[in-house]
């Protein structure tokens, strides 16, 4: 059986951590950002992890398993 290909849009997306975590960007900080409050933005900066429920389809998507 071929060996399984890493999607090239989530290799872009994604970092895994040195606890092998998996972070990830917020969403909804690209544009329309005048109607959104500073405290929103801000917050929309830090980085998060993956959490546990999607956390199979993304390591599939990055053929971790």
């Amino acid at each position: 059986m071929p060996k399984m290909k890493t999607s090239s849009g989530a290799k872009k997306r994604f970092k895994v951590t040195g606890t092998g975590q998996l972070k990830r960007q917020k969403a909804n900080r690209s544009h329309i950002l005048t109607s959104k409050s500073r405290k929103r933005k801000r917050h929309l900066r830090k980085d998060t992890l993956v959490d546990a429920s999607n956390l199979p389809l993304v390591e599939r998507a990055l053929a971790r398993r």
